[in-house]
């Protein structure tokens, strides 16, 4: 079984198609990426109009490669799958429009994609990892613990209640100076402090007993060490109060995760997996935290390969083909979504959607 994936939700643009060898991870046949970086740094995030217009320039040439890099024709194919949403609604109609055009000419199933999902699944392609297991989902716009239990059920343990993670990180940097995006900007700055501790940061949610997060207050805290030193930083300083803010991150991270891992024990005993997605997964110094947690817990630690843990067209391809195998397909009739929860039964954050 081979299945067309397209990603739009966002600012890259992405095409690939994987095939299912049956038992076991899958085999990514093609993997075409365009970054959108170079457009939106600039302006220091993602601007959602360039991002449209970006797609709908690009994603009909990505997806020719392809399938050309795959050695495939579109009659090869057993279905197209594309981001349905969550995402920015520009990009996101762009993708969605295309697929289904393409499902509507070939006579091939469609399939809606949740782009959590994605996320989400990728350990079963790249791992074969089995159901269930714990998502710690992690990027730029979501940080979720969730029980993932099956294709299309999931239990959401934890959420934040503010800035994602990813967000902290883009914003923080900003705030230091760094550039954009953050990320990786703050874990290079990182690797060169002499003094890790230098800056007293705190560790937001810490030893609260439900399992959800927050980053705002930290970025906060962020910007008072900044206007402390006179709102210019040498390299020294960047260096070090990043290393600090890696270390409140990942504290943090860590506190969540043990929590999150006493529900999921209780509820699934036959569950002994936590796989972390989503861009901030690329992370290594959060990633060298995660497993010694999972070791101290006699837990397995999987994280996708660094190119599958941002944005990709794979990862939408692979949730498709999930999709497919169990008859989950959908009408051309279906509609774009700019909000769509993994869980829709789960309480909201208290505060969500609330910037600090």
């Amino acid at each position: 079984m081979k299945v067309l994936g397209i990603e739009t939700s966002c600012d890259e643009t992405a095409a690939a198609i994987v095939e299912d060898e049956g038992e076991g991870p899958g085999r990514v046949l093609s993997n075409v990426v365009l970054s959108q970086l170079d457009d939106h740094r600039p302006y220091g995030g993602v601007v959602p109009e360039i991002a449209a217009r970006a797609h709908l320039q690009h994603l009909d040439r990505l997806v020719r490669q392809a399938l050309d890099e795959a050695g495939l024709g579109l009659s090869d194919l057993d279905g197209i799958a594309a981001t349905a949403g969550p995402g920015l609604i520009g990009g996101v109609m762009v993708g969605v429009m295309t697929a289904k055009a393409m499902a509507a000419v070939t006579n091939l199933p469609f399939m809606a994609v949740n782009h959590l999902e994605g996320h989400a699944l990728t350990a079963r392609l790249t791992h074969g990892v089995t159901f269930p297991f714990l998502l710690l989902l992690v990027s730029g716009g979501h940080c979720q613990l969730l029980a993932v239990e099956g294709v299309g059920r999931y239990r959401r343990l934890g959420t934040t209640i503010d800035d994602a993670v990813g967000e902290a990180f883009d914003k923080s940097a900003k705030i230091m100076g760094l550039g954009y995006p953050g990320g990786p900007l703050m874990e290079k700055a990182a690797s060169g402090a002499t003094d890790p501790g230098r800056f007293d940061l705190p560790v937001p949610m810490k030893g609260r007993p439900d399992c959800d997060f927050s980053f705002s207050g930290l970025k906060t805290a962020v910007r008072r060490h900044v206007e402390n030193l006179g709102g210019t930083l040498l390299d020294a300083d960047r260096a070090d109060l990043a290393a600090s803010f890696h270390q409140a991150v990942g504290d943090s991270l860590i506190d969540r995760c043990t929590k999150a891992l006493k529900y999921f024990k209780a509820e699934f005993p036959e569950g002994k997996t936590l796989v972390v997605a989503g861009g901030v997964a690329a992370n290594q110094v959060l990633r060298a935290r995660l497993t010694d947690l999972c070791r101290r817990h006699k837990f397995d630690f999987v994280a996708p390969p660094l190119a599958l843990c941002t944005d990709n067209g794979a990862m939408i391809a692979w949730a498709g083909l999930e999709r497919l195998r169990l008859g989950l397909t959908d009408g051309l009739d279906f509609a774009p979504r700019p909000r769509w929860p993994l869980d829709p039964n789960a309480k909201a954050a208290p505060f969500a959607g609330v910037k600090a």
